[in-house]
């Protein structure tokens, strides 16, 4: 196999540049994916930042990858070459552990992420394991589907699981890349959602994505005004809250899920969860079943990510971009 060309990070915080490698023999278990879209996640900014201190130089951010397999390893039956197929957070597991051997890959504890310790999708080419490699309905774009593959399946598989349904109240706490696709979801799952969001100018646009109400969290007083009413909230932000107003707005039984990461611990009362039976929780991205799930759900519904194109030779402008929140709401790397 000829060698796989994309951009890398040499240092924390430093500039893409070219690179090549050479992936060596194909895997049985393997397919060789030609990618014609990336799409550009603050993880991935944290990860060339070394934020989280693991990051290994140089290698090739990038994990929301639609692309067409081009080769397929000796024991792949699932996938065939010119399959359209996206691949997400995840590219393998190890398969036999209780959490893969009932669906919940994700979990397993020698999940292998798409561009931790191996290069991942700023590039022309990828491998993973056939299993990551999700088919990609037709009537999806692929410029609007790539953010879905994170983005999308770390809002979804929270409101899939812990059973959102036509009849809860939901919210939707900040809009953003993952907030504005929650939203969509949410009134995907037939539920009645509210817009929790500092910015007053989003309102419109929220309401256009599905939201049934809107909130500004800047309004003094505003989430006293709703306690009691949720059955299940969503946040995903990455600042601090008022965590205790969130809760008191659930409703007995009524979850707060976390998707966001606030830089600060989460100051809550615990009287105010074993009053009425209330919870925290935080989910990760979501297993192969329910990426499956996701794009059907988008392709039925016409879930789409709002998203900003960038050549892939202008990967730095748009990692730029996205550090300074400027991108509304996703950033596509297109090849």
């Amino acid at each position: 196999m000829s060698e796989i060309h994309g951009l890398a990070v040499h240092a924390a915080g430093a500039h893409l540049l070219p690179y090549k490698y050479d992936p060596g023999e194909l895997q049985a278990n393997e397919v060789e994916i030609k990618i014609s879209h990336c799409g550009v996640c603050h993880s991935d900014v944290h990860l060339i930042d070394n934020d989280w201190g693991f990051s290994k130089f140089p290698f090739i951010p990038g994990h929301e990858i639609v692309g067409s397999v081009v080769a397929v390893g000796s024991g792949v039956v699932d996938r065939k070459i010119g399959d359209r197929v996206g691949v997400g957070w995840q590219a393998d597991s190890c398969g036999v552990c209780e959490w893969c051997r009932q669906g919940d890959e994700h979990l397993c504890a020698k999940s292998q992420p798409t561009c931790v310790g191996r290069n991942g999708g700023y590039a022309d080419r990828i491998r993973v394991n056939s299993r990551f490699a999700i088919p990609v309905p037709e009537v999806l774009e692929s410029e609007n589907v790539a953010p879905l593959l994170c983005a999308g399946i770390t809002v979804y598989s929270p409101l899939r699981n812990h059973g959102v349904r036509p009849s809860s109240r939901v919210g939707v706490i900040g809009i953003g890349g993952l907030g504005h696709l929650g939203i969509q979801f949410a009134k995907a799952f037939g539920a009645e959602v509210t817009a929790f969001s500092t910015s007053k100018d989003k309102e419109a646009e929220a309401r256009r994505l599905g939201a049934h109400h809107f909130l500004n969290t800047q309004d003094t007083g505003a989430l006293k005004k709703v306690a009691g009413s949720f059955d299940f909230l969503l946040s995903t932000v990455s600042a601090d809250q008022d965590w205790q107003g969130y809760v008191n707005a659930l409703r007995p039984k009524g979850m707060l899920c976390v998707v966001g990461v606030p830089p600060s611990p989460m100051q809550i009362q615990a009287f105010s969860l074993l009053g009425a039976q209330r919870a925290i929780s935080g989910s990760p991205s979501g297993s192969p079943r329910d990426l499956h799930e996701m794009l059907d759900v988008a392709a039925r519904h016409g879930v789409k990510a709002i998203t900003e194109r960038f050549a892939m030779s202008k990967a730095n402008d748009a990692v730029a971009k996205v550090k300074k929140n400027q991108v509304r709401y996703r950033a596509v790397l297109a090849n």
